[in-house]
């Protein structure tokens, strides 16, 4: 019950952040012209679809090469799980390859949905989460127990953090 009081709270507190900006659009395979007036509701409607399914998932069990609810997750598994049924995107499995795509953006421009990326194991992009809004993000720890959420401000995080990146929503 505690996490769905934070879903709602992160997804309120997401739909009241400022506006996205027509330039804040990826561009995107059959999405609408960034200058058509559905294009940003279509990306904010993902945004929140994809917080939404990421939010559902907390407490399923870390495993490691998991991809699915039923067998556990790791952390590639688990974002690569959740674009899969929200945006139908087949993602790789692997947190340096999903690093590679979409659009490189700063921290100061994180939006709900957007990826963040960490140095976990001693190399660059070796771990990898979900933004949900109020610099927090879902991810599924190698330790922990399961899919949760954490601050990004925890000195653990903060020491680790790699950059981060936005996929086109379609």
């Amino acid at each position: 019950m505690r996490y769905v009081f934070w879903a709602v709270l992160l997804l309120t507190a997401s739909l009241s952040a400022p506006a996205l900006a027509r330039d804040d659009l990826p561009p995107a395979e059959g999405a609408h012209s960034a200058d058509s007036p559905g294009a940003l509701d279509g990306y904010l409607e993902r945004a929140q679809e994809l917080v939404f399914q990421a939010m559902t998932l907390i407490g399923i069990r870390y495993r490691p090469g998991g991809i699915s609810p039923d067998s556990g997750f790791d952390c590639s598994g688990l974002v690569r799980y959740v674009f899969g049924q929200v945006t139908g995107l087949d993602l790789p499995h692997n947190a340096r390859a999903i690093s590679l795509l979409g659009r490189k953006i700063d921290e100061q421009e994180l939006r709900p949905g957007d990826l963040v990326f960490y140095n976990t194991l001693s190399r660059p992009f070796s771990h990898v989460g979900i933004y949900l809004g109020e610099r927090r993000f879902v991810h599924a720890p190698s330790r922990g127990g399961g899919v949760h959420i954490v601050a990004m401000d925890d000195s653990y995080w903060i020491k680790r953090f790699n950059g981060a990146r936005r996929l086109g929503l379609r």
